[in-house]
């Protein structure tokens, strides 16, 4: 007979009375397993036990609907429901629960025998019933414990497999998140780079902010940092982009304007909707360290820390707006001296706009600087100094940030 089709159905629901279905698949409705005697020796069990009879797997497949919670399968069903060339009492009668498994993978299985055949009994619980009873041995209450039984093991089996499905997904995910992180290319530079990343999504690795940091042939160190708008895998998957497609133009020998046109240009493709739009500030550091330029679309401008000077903010004023806003528009530049010794701060809004406090006050630039400031003149500096920054705003605001959060700096020794 044609094998039926697998259901895709969601677990059986839980009956309001709390009392179970039974899909009862046997050849002889007359016998002496019939829906009405079972009824009857259930029925003294407490919680009632309702019966559905199937003469075959068509007819099965027909009345498995989602308030089934257990199905009983005999297991001696005549050579009509056994493959050619198969006689009853051989394999052929475990291909017919193979069958019945794959049509209700969510439901718990029964395998109903002769005590004389208890090796079959046993091979059939191998093959994924969850339990086998003898014939002869049936009573109301025997029947009905193990129908419960049946029932809550297949929703224990059913909720751990759940549940490792999930982690292994999730160690997918974090493996494939860690790896989109960036690594800085500065191999030759005497520059010193760190960085901290915490995105706003619970559970996740990736959010809407990504910075990266390459060196080109000519000794220059390009560094970026930006922030797509929302906080949801779409706009993780859009920075991602932006950060590759940086790296790739900016290694290929563009900067300037035709670099952020570039780049405005791919988030105009690839975002969900024309309301996405991305701030970012680029920091163009020229070969001998001691100058760069620095262009802002729409971004909180970087911090600049020289050794017995407060942090300064650089002027954000002239910059241009963010990327995905307005066509055919440009990004002016400006030249920033930054000395012989000095750290520069990148970092997104998630670092200033954290709260202080129980009240609705934010951190904001100034309280950012002061921050800065006194760790600075703690000693402070590169991976030290951005793990306290970032731990300090996370206390100042009660716990963990809302919104994502990336932090860069790079930092030149005295000469």
């Amino acid at each position: 007979m044609p094998v039926p089709a697998p259901r895709q159905a969601e677990p059986p629901v839980v009956l309001p009375d709390g009392g179970l279905t039974l899909l009862l698949i046997e050849d002889d409705p007359a016998g002496s397993l019939s829906g009405p005697d079972i009824a009857d020796m259930t029925g003294t069990a407490g919680r009632p036990v309702r019966i559905r009879t199937a003469r075959n797997l068509t007819e099965a497949e027909r009345l498995l609907t989602d308030d089934v919670q257990c199905i009983l399968l005999d297991l001696a069903l005549p050579a009509m429901d056994c493959p050619p060339g198969k006689a009853p009492g051989g394999p052929a009668e475990l291909d017919t629960l193979r069958q019945v498994l794959r049509l209700a993978p969510h439901h718990a299985v029964l395998a109903l025998t002769a005590e004389a055949d208890a090796e079959r009994a046993a091979e059939a619980v191998r093959v994924g019933a969850q339990d086998y009873l003898f014939r002869d041995e049936l009573d109301g209450r025997v029947l009905s414990r193990a129908i419960r039984y049946a029932v809550e093991r297949k929703r224990a089996d059913f909720a751990q497999r759940q549940l490792t499905e999930t982690r292994l997904l999730a160690q997918e995910n974090a493996r494939l998140e860690r790896g989109l992180l960036p690594h800085p290319l500065l191999a030759g530079s005497t520059l010193r780079f760190a960085a901290r990343y915490r995105p706003g999504r619970s559970r996740a690795l990736l959010g809407g902010d990504f910075y990266d940091t390459v060196r080109t042939e000519d000794g220059t160190v390009h560094a970026m940092i930006g922030d797509v708008c929302g906080h949801g895998p779409d706009e993780a998957a859009l920075g991602v982009e932006l950060r590759i497609a940086w790296r790739a133009l900016t290694l290929a020998g563009l900067c300037g304007d035709e670099l952020l046109v570039t780049l405005q240009q791919v988030l105009e493709h690839e975002r969900a909707h024309e309301e996405i739009f991305a701030t970012l500030c680029t920091a163009d550091i020229a070969p001998g360290g001691r100058t760069a330029a620095v262009r802002l679309a729409g971004h909180p401008a970087p911090l600049l820390v020289r050794p017995g000077q407060p942090p300064v903010l650089l002027p954000q004023d002239d910059g241009g707006p963010a990327l995905g806003l307005l066509p055919c528009t440009r990004w002016p530049h400006r030249e920033v001296e930054l000395g012989d010794a000095w750290s520069l701060l990148m970092y997104t809004d998630g670092l200033i706009e954290g709260k202080v406090g129980a009240g609705t006050r934010r951190l904001g630039q100034d309280g950012m600087i002061e921050l800065i400031a006194r760790q600075v003149k703690e000693g402070l500096s590169g991976e030290e100094l951005l793990e306290a920054a970032v731990t300090e705003v996370r206390e100042l605001n009660g716990g963990e940030l809302t919104d994502d959060l990336a932090v860069i700096v790079l930092d030149r020794g005295p000469r």
